[in-house]
């Protein structure tokens, strides 16, 4: 069914997107160090959550829904391009905040938790992109059963960002703490992030990618 050289072309694309700085990994980071590390893990239960529907709704039709409406996809693309955009600004504006910077936010219900990490995954255009355009290139309809591989593949994606953002979320206090005695590393932090989303904000708004095939 599903060849190894499959599973470790996901499991490579999923590490290198999971530990490129996006709307999930500040938003868990935000609430682990204002309300602990609970806080962060049903955050993060909420995020796992999103990864399912966007899993399902791929293997079950949204590509080829992008694929008969081009146009749609490329909205989609765009919006998802000037949102990275937005955060780099953010963060690299004079004022701006690093990720790991203690903030004072109001705390949150573990429903409001669970909800706001579903959220901010399913408006998350690293996640669109992972599953509309990249996970399907490692289908091969000649190795089984399409639908089985989709799923197969995306188990193997949600695994991994589940996995490495439950390390971040359990480590991001002692990070913070690390960081708040060392404003110049925490200011080198932020200039890092801030670049890192912009140049992913262009290369997304340039990318000629399409969705493959379901």
């Amino acid at each position: 069914m599903v060849t190894w050289g499959a599973v470790l072309g996901v499991f490579a694309v999923a590490l290198a997107m999971v530990l490129t700085p996006g709307p999930n990994m500040m938003y868990l980071v935000s609430r682990s160090i204002t309300q602990g590390r609970r806080a962060g893990l049903v955050s993060l239960a909420g995020v796992a959550v999103g990864f399912l529907v966007y899993l399902s709704a791929t293997n079950l039709g949204l590509s080829a829904m992008f694929l008969a409406v081009p146009q749609l996809y490329l909205a989609v693309k765009l919006a998802g391009a000037c949102y990275l955009g937005w955060l780099a600004v953010k963060t690299l504006r004079p004022g701006g905040v690093s990720v790991f910077a203690p903030a004072a936010l109001p705390p949150d219900s573990p429903r409001r938790l669970f909800t706001m990490g579903l959220v901010t995954n399913l408006l998350n255009p690293k996640v669109a992109i992972i599953y509309l355009s990249l996970i399907p290139q490692f289908v091969r309809p000649e190795a089984g059963h399409v639908l089985v591989q989709g799923f197969a593949l995306g188990a193997v994606q949600i695994a991994v960002a589940v996995t490495v953002n439950g390390l971040i979320v359990l480590a991001a206090g002692a990070i913070a703490g690390f960081l708040a005695d060392r404003p110049v590393w925490l200011r080198a932090q932020r200039y890092l992030m801030g670049s890192v989303l912009g140049l992913l904000a262009v290369r997304m708004a340039t990318d000629n990618a399409r969705p493959a095939p379901a």
